[in-house]
């Protein structure tokens, strides 16, 4: 069996983010694996609010799955600032993971900002060279 690590947002209401991730990879035969860089408050209608998690919190969950389960594809969705976007891109840079896919989230489907629009380009230097297929 396969095993996929998801780095993304938490959606609540189970359509986007982590939730939505983990149930793509449980129809395909994936084990699938999380780290959560923002909670985000929605439903089918409207975000009502997000919190990020601390890069501290990101660098804990990412060592906590490295440390003991074979990873062997990540996904990366939402990065919502600057700061996430460095602590995921050292860790990764320092476990090396094969095979990652970027799928950048920056406004949910009801036009809401998950990201600043001007960390377009602060993502694609830091995070896009790391990338071996972007959605």
């Amino acid at each position: 069996m396969k095993h996929v690590l998801t780095i993304a947002g938490s959606d609540c209401s189970g359509g986007a983010g982590i939730q939505a991730d983990l149930k793509t990879f449980a129809a395909h035969g994936v084990y699938g694996m999380s780290v959560i860089v923002s909670v985000v408050a929605e439903n089918t209608q409207r975000v009502i609010g997000t919190q990020d998690v601390s890069p501290k919190l990101i660098a804990e969950q990412l060592q906590a799955v490295f440390e003991d389960i074979r990873v062997d594809a990540v996904k990366i969705g939402m990065l919502p600032s600057r700061l996430v976007m460095e602590t995921v891109v050292r860790e990764l840079k320092e476990r090396k993971p094969r095979n990652i896919v970027l799928d950048p989230v920056m406004i949910a489907k009801n036009g809401f900002p998950l990201m600043d629009c001007r960390l377009a380009r602060t993502l694609a230097d830091l995070v896009l060279p790391y990338a071996d297929v972007v959605t």
